[in-house]
């Protein structure tokens, strides 16, 4: 059987995005919309995306499940490390005191992290327990819908 790598590759990032964008988060592809969205008033969940199999198969599906909750940010935005590099970087210029680390959350308001959840906290975790880091984090720092 001979599999074209990229071609495989391709359908997995088009799936990545795809579940991501269908959850009701907005794609930024480019520093300026990175730093459009964030100089947002209010807050602004920005969802570093993934192709990991493990971490990206339970951030994907905690992103979506976690805005079933009565707070919830008022923007909700994704970039997609190892895709769009630059916007990713100027996402990740935000998330001062963290390294880089994807898939992870971020929960900024008016601009300013509040809240990290990194791949070390998604990778290995039942999604549940994620959903409950990120309704934690609306709860300290989000409006009632």
């Amino acid at each position: 059987m001979n599999m074209d790598f990229n071609f495989f590759m391709n359908d997995v990032v088009a799936n990545a995005r795809r579940e991501i964008v269908d959850a009701g988060y907005t794609e930024l592809k480019t520093p300026e919309e990175v730093e459009k969205a964030i100089a947002q008033k209010g807050t602004t969940l920005v969802m570093v995306n993934s192709v990991c199999g493990c971490a990206g198969g339970i951030a994907r599906p905690a992103a979506a499940h976690a805005l079933h909750y009565d707070k919830r940010p008022d923007h909700l935005v994704t970039v997609f490390a190892g895709q769009d590099k630059e916007a990713t970087e100027t996402a990740r210029s935000y998330f001062t005191g963290f390294p880089p680390s994807s898939p992870s959350f971020a929960l900024l308001k008016d601009g300013k992290l509040c809240a990290m959840i990194e791949r070390h906290d998604i990778e290995g975790h039942e999604p549940m327990a994620v959903i409950q880091k990120l309704q934690n984090a609306f709860e300290q720092h989000c409006e009632d819908l």
